[in-house]
């Protein structure tokens, strides 16, 4: 199926779904390792890994400093792979609005499951046929072995031409990625994986403004745990 961009008006929208097509590739020769939220760990140079296996960003370094490391030393890094699409929307940001931007407006990040800034603003849609390259979709795995929740489903960046990029499975085409879901399913189950109708990508055009706003008064919260606005797939199955 060919996919065209939405927004053909949309310069920065069109730059932007090819950053993150992009940095997802770059994701995919990075280093980087699948883990689950148990076994996750990161550069402790620029995180403080929390109990619940996410990413707390040290008041040290910056925030785009902190999200560059993963794609630099990506072999210190090891997370689940809604966690990866987080660090993909986050660097593709980066490489668009400037890490100047980037820093006044994406403060004291906090990497787990599908945590992120409020200044991402994720928008939702469960049509297929407005899914674009630059989208992130989900192979959902209902029939999955119960002693292997992580495989509950996959989380995937749609790069276009039947291609996809999962944290864990790496770049693949739809049947591709089902098939690998399918061996993890229970013993004797004919009950496949399959990608569903729900796709997320970032506000582009509020992003776009963040270049040249100042940055809004800032909320602290304790841990970033209260920012999840939005998510795609389930796969918070490790809490402490």
């Amino acid at each position: 199926m060919a996919y065209g961009y939405g927004s053909p008006d949309s310069g920065f929208e069109r730059s932007m779904r090819e950053r993150i097509i992009e940095t997802a590739k770059a994701m995919s020769v990075g280093g980087t390792d699948f883990s689950t939220f148990k076994d996750s760990r990161c550069n402790p140079k620029y995180w403080i890994r929390t109990a619940n296996g996410g990413f707390q960003q040290r008041s040290d370094v910056t925030p785009s400093a902190a999200i560059n490391d993963i794609f630099v030393n990506g072999r210190l890094y090891a997370f689940e792979c809604a966690m990866a699409m987080v660090m993909i929307f986050y660097k593709a940001t980066i490489d668009m609005i400037g890490e100047d931007a980037f820093n006044r407006h994406f403060t004291d990040l906090f990497l787990w499951d599908w945590n992120y800034d409020s200044n991402l603003r994720m928008i939702t849609t469960f049509d297929p046929s407005e899914m674009e390259p630059g989208d992130v979709v989900y192979f959902k795995n209902p029939d999955h072995d119960p002693d292997k929740p992580e495989w509950q489903g996959e989380n995937a960046v749609m790069l276009g031409n039947d291609s996809y990029y999962g944290h864990g499975l790496g770049i693949k085409s739809a049947n591709a990625m089902i098939a690998s879901l399918n061996r993890e399913r229970v013993p004797g189950s004919r009950t496949s994986a399959y990608l569903t109708d729900e796709a997320l990508h970032p506000d582009f055009a509020y992003i776009q403004t963040l270049a040249s706003r100042s940055a809004v008064p800032l909320k602290r919260n304790d841990d970033g745990r209260n920012k999840i606005f939005s998510r795609i797939g389930v796969k918070s199955y490790v809490i402490k």
